[in-house]
């Protein structure tokens, strides 16, 4: 059965301890789950199915679907593939898809509230141990923080300073243009007093951004500026099958492939790579949408695979709006249908990301209807 997004929202991206500081991950994703299915003019929903990386457990997508009102009989299943959960939910529901079913799926981050980690004390009087990650992979294989993970796959790749803080640059003036144009307008659901992305910055040029110094390595090119924010956000698509597409009349975008890759846990930020290359092998994307955690490991992953940077991230990416880890893949696709169906725009479009672990998944999605 060919599985097809008829609908997608994602709320504003907030920075961590900004505008959205005071909304849990549940109560950030109902309203989008619940804008999803009042645009496509759908009332069931069989299930939902949510990433999320740094969540309070308990299973939130099943609360947002209880706090949004889908009623009880709909369950809801979270997921953790890391950065790559929001895709990996969605690619999960596809997969799900038989004939007249309906699936809420995407991810969301509330880092903000998400709650502190500690290992056990092993003894009543030792402390606690505080943790800001669990580990991606065993420590005497190399489980490096994505930071120094990302330098090194930029000098590997051989993407400089001056190049990544290009990227960066014209990530933020992409993005603020396309605020500028209304570009992100039908697809954002407003929170509480947060209507608009909060990240995007006027005026910042590559010659500002060369002003930032290493932000993880003494030789590093990775800086702050030239890097995602650490964010809130979550974003949610209702994917059903072509039939039932085709009986509500309504244009979509048609999963085409998807694939799983995984490499070196020590050059984690190059794990979409595989996946891209054989996605990219069957059908040329018109317009991509790479999540750019680090530019350098964002133009390493677009170089090795193939890709034209300047097809990626038409309207800004996630140096500019942010990363809010287990709603990131789900914004990718959002703004897919955003370009392609909505301003009725390319084809063909690719949806990738890498994630912690050496992980990474990439969608190509076409347009129909």
């Amino acid at each position: 059965m060919t599985p097809v997004i008829i609908a997608a929202r994602r709320s504003p991206i907030g920075e961590a301890g900004g505008v959205l500081r005071d909304v849990a991950a549940d109560r950030l994703a109902a309203p989008v789950l619940r804008a999803v299915l009042d645009d496509a003019g759908v009332e069931r929903v069989d299930d939902v199915l949510l990433g999320n990386v740094l969540g309070p457990g308990g299973n939130p997508a099943r609360v947002a679907a209880l706090r949004a009102g889908l009623g009880e009989s709909v369950p809801g299943m979270t997921l953790d593939r890391q950065c790559a959960s929001g895709l990996s939910a969605i690619t999960t529901a596809a997969a799900m898809v038989t004939d007249d079913e309906f699936f809420l799926a995407g991810g969301v981050e509330s880092a903000s509230t998400a709650p502190w980690r500690a290992w056990r004390p092993r003894t009543a009087t030792e402390p606690p141990r505080f943790y800001g990650r669990a580990p991606f992979a065993p420590a005497e294989i190399g489980d490096p923080d994505m930071g120094p993970a990302a330098d090194l796959v930029a000098a590997e790749a051989g993407v400089g300073r001056e190049r990544q803080d290009a990227f960066a640059a014209r990530s933020h003036a992409r993005a603020v243009a396309a605020q500028d144009a209304g570009r992100f307008d039908d697809e954002l659901v407003r929170i509480g007093s947060a209507a608009g992305d909060q990240r995007p910055r006027r005026g910042f040029t590559p010659e500002r951004l060369a002003r930032f110094r290493p932000a993880f390595t003494a030789e590093g090119t990775a800086t702050a500026a030239n890097s995602c924010g650490i964010s809130d956000g979550a974003a949610a698509v209702l994917i059903t099958s072509e039939r039932q597409r085709a009986r509500l009349g309504v244009p979509g975008l048609r999963l085409v492939g998807a694939r799983t890759s995984a490499v070196d846990p020590n050059r984690l930020g190059l794990g979409a790579v595989p996946a891209m290359r054989e996605l990219c092998e069957r059908h040329a994307p018109e317009v991509v949408e790479f999540n750019e955690a680090f530019a350098g490991q964002a133009l390493a992953c677009l170089d090795a695979a193939g890709i034209d940077e300047e097809l990626a991230g038409p309207d800004g990416g996630a140096i500019a709006l942010g990363h809010p880890w287990g709603a990131s893949g789900a914004v990718l696709v959002v703004r897919l249908f955003s370009r392609m169906v909505r301003q009725d725009g390319p084809r063909f479009g690719l949806a990738a990301l890498s994630s912690g672990g050496g992980l990474g998944v990439a969608t190509m999605w076409e347009r129909v209807g």
